[in-house]
């Protein structure tokens, strides 16, 4: 069966993992401070807090920025849940800007104009949370300008880009946003299993969070026995041995995008009939496709999604979906009366969306058979 995403675990991961499992710390150890330093170095930060994954990472980044009832915080309904849920365990409620048919990320006029609107009848807005979705950098200068217009922190849930570039800088998350968040999942570009980051140049919010992954207890360097409790906090932390597998993960991260960016090459080469729709990457920027959305003109079709992608699942290839507009979700409904057509292009984004496989150890010949099998399922069953 050919997956939409496989983690790529090679000798020296294993040997990494193994050397740590045989040393004396498993856990709050000299690897976590290790791949923090490690991650600093690579995207350009000052701070660095590994945790346990990019919802725990979202979840504290909320509390050390003080968000609280009535706080508005603006995402993308483009994204996964854990953006909005996020800000709702932080104590605030999240609101929604459509996406750019296009990059598939916050419309930055339609973001303009909410905030505007939003200004208008005197709602607190705090924050806003921009998704690089699939790996496509936002217009990032752009998002940073509106933030500073209406004094907001802005957030980058980088967690579908990591090893990308804006405008070719590899380092221009922490650039732009206050805070960036990363997630170490799997299916991403790295992975120590489950994990994640925060990443900022600011240092109160470092320290906060610090403190919050761990209980909310202080610690002192100088009285080995002090440990008090400061504040509610969480247990967010993450392992040694997860960090010692991060560490050798990210050696990799480069080779890894530009493995992924052949592969879609090769999507895109192939996809010509006017029933798909390629993912738009501007020439500034280096997309890192922990993702390749295809989007399919199902209405000139007679069979609709689900029937195409369970024929795929019989051809051995099994496609993903990403994602159910997160104001459709029920809970989203019910709780804050979302309803359709609110956000209409990302509703007729997901209506059309297809993540096809793209990962590191995907073979040349399983491409061919991915696009050999979409193409022959499509054109044979057009009306």
């Amino acid at each position: 069966m050919i997956s939409y995403g496989k983690q790529f675990i090679d000798k020296s991961d294993k040997n990494a993992v193994l050397s740590t499992l045989s040393s004396n710390w498993l856990t709050q150890g000299p690897k976590v401070q290790e791949f923090e330093a490690e991650l600093k170095n690579f995207f350009g930060s000052r701070y660095c807090s590994v945790v346990a994954n990019g919802t725990a990472a979202l979840h504290l980044t909320g509390i050390a920025l003080g968000w609280g009832k009535k706080d508005i915080i603006l995402c993308s309904p483009m994204s996964f849940v854990a953006g909005a849920n996020s800000v709702i365990y932080s104590g605030a409620t999240p609101d929604f800007v459509d996406i750019d048919e296009n990059t598939y990320n916050i419309d930055v006029e339609k973001l303009e104009g909410k905030l505007a609107n939003l200004a208008k009848k005197k709602k607190k807005i705090k924050a806003i949370i921009a998704t690089d979705f699939a790996g496509n950098p936002s217009e990032w200068k752009i998002l940073k300008k509106i933030s500073k217009k209406y004094k907001l922190k802005l957030i980058n849930d980088n967690c579908h880009a990591l090893g990308s570039k804006y405008e070719m800088n590899q380092k221009y998350a922490v650039k732009y946003a206050d805070v960036v968040i990363h997630s170490y999942h799997p299916v991403k570009n790295i992975t120590t299993a489950e994990g994640g980051a925060i990443l900022t140049n600011q240092k109160a919010i470092y320290k906060k969070v610090n403190i919050l992954k761990s209980h909310g207890i202080k610690k002192n360097s100088n009285n080995l026995w002090y440990s008090e409790m400061k504040e509610l906090g969480y247990n967010y932390r993450i392992s040694d041995i997860q960090c010692a597998l991060g560490i050798s993960q990210l050696k990799k991260l480069n080779k890894f995008v530009k493995k992924r960016n052949q592969i879609a090459k090769l999507y895109s080469q192939n996809f010509n009939n006017n029933i798909f729709k390629k993912p738009f990457v501007k020439k500034r920027d280096l997309h890192s496709f922990h993702l390749y959305p295809l989007l399919i003109e199902f209405n000139k079709m007679k069979i609709n999604k689900y029937s195409f992608l369970n024929k795929m699942l019989k051809e051995g290839i099994k496609l993903q979906v990403h994602y159910i507009p997160t104001h459709l979700h029920a809970y989203y409904k019910k709780k804050f009366k979302f309803k359709k057509n609110d956000f209409p292009v990302s509703e007729n984004f997901y209506k059309s969306e297809v993540s096809l496989p793209i990962y590191y150890g995907l073979k040349k010949k399983e491409v061919y058979k991915v696009i050999n099998s979409i193409e022959k399922i499509c054109l044979d069953n057009l009306k």
